[in-house]
């Protein structure tokens, strides 16, 4: 009986955004703004700058997404992606060699827990589809033999895949993207701007104010209700990002719910003790990967493997299972929640 699909959500992250200029202020600095909304790499995304140009850097920026989008899409027959996974590797392009490089460096350093062939698996679960379901565990075991990024070979310019592998970024190129918006920002000389790509969010200097950017974190326990937060997290020049297993889902007939977050070592969804992982950091491209792989490690590992890479460079909000929250100490003046938290040093 195929299992019907009760939700596929994407994660949100509300943006509360305050400014507390008086009306003279207001007079004296009222930067141009510039906002546009689209659909792209299968979410809502909308972009903020302010600043004379901002007009043109949205532009730009709306330009790159979908020139991204168009590259990376493993939905799309005539993407880069989709060609290397057809015939088994190829000549890559810059951004795809940035990222297929960003990808094993963490790869190696998560011990696989982020790893780019999963989509043998995602394809074989259906959620690269409309109707995702429950495989056989032979045909799980199957797919899974095949995967791992050890089994590529690369050499900074080509990429050859292992037999019956299959390459997907989408764990990584919303981070991606978002940085490099953040530089198109910069050549504009953008004064100050945010960028939403399905619920990644990335902040550009400070609000147009000058205090920081208010970014509310989802309750994994109401993720349809904007209002309910784990805690809100202020920010400048930095990406808020989220990964969880409430942001796509299915429940088979028992009930029992499966999400899109695989563990590489079982070929199933991770069933480790997180329900959300969220990273802070100026690399949104880091960041993007660390919130899956984290979610994968569960909370002690994901911990330890702060302390040993962190080096100040990201930080962590953690969020078990039994609604237990741990924010990393980089956080400490950043993070505020209603629920009690315990911070996790260095």
């Amino acid at each position: 009986m195929k299992n019907k699909i009760l939700a596929i959500t994407e994660i949100i992250l509300c943006l509360c955004i305050f400014c507390s200029c008086t009306a003279e202020d207001a007079v004296k600095f009222d930067p141009k703004k510039t906002t546009r909304e689209l659909f792209a790499m299968d979410t809502i995304m909308t972009i903020t700058a302010y600043g004379d140009n901002s007009e043109k850097a949205v532009d730009e920026a709306v330009q790159e997404i979908q020139r991204l989008d168009k590259l990376l899409s493993v939905g799309d027959n005539d993407s880069e992606v989709s060609k290397i996974n057809a015939s088994g590797g190829g000549i890559l392009s810059n951004d795809c060699r940035i990222l297929t490089q960003r990808s094993l460096d963490i790869y190696r350093t998560t011990d696989g827990a982020y790893d780019i062939t999963v989509y043998p698996l995602m394809e074989l679960w259906g959620f690269t589809g409309d109707e995702p379901a429950l495989p056989d565990d032979e045909d799980i075991q199957n797919v899974l033999s095949s995967c791992g990024s050890d089994k590529l070979t690369f050499d900074n310019k080509k990429l050859t895949l292992g037999e019956n592998q299959g390459i997907d970024f989408g764990g990584i190129a919303k981070g991606y993207t978002s940085s490099r918006i953040m530089e198109i920002f910069k050549k504009y000389d953008i004064l100050s701007g945010i960028v939403s790509l399905g619920g990644n969010v990335q902040c550009f200097d400070t609000k147009p104010d000058g205090s920081f950017w208010r970014c509310g974190i989802t309750d994994p326990d109401g993720p349809q209700d904007s209002s309910k937060l784990l805690g809100v997290v202020e920010v400048m020049d930095k990406a808020v990002i989220t990964s969880g297993g409430y942001e796509r889902y299915f429940k088979d007939d028992k009930g029992y719910v499966y999400h899109h977050i695989m563990d590489m070592q079982t070929g199933y969804p991770s069933q480790s003790d997180l329900s959300s992982v969220t990273v802070v950091s100026n690399d949104g491209t880091l960041a993007d990967a660390l919130s899956t792989a984290c979610f994968v490690m569960g909370k002690d590992n994901a911990i330890d493997y702060w302390k040993k890479y962190s080096n100040y460079t990201f930080d962590l909000v953690l969020c078990t299972k039994d609604k237990k929250l741990f924010i990393t100490d980089g956080l400490t003046e950043n993070f505020t929640s209603e629920y009690d938290y315990e911070i996790v040093n260095s």
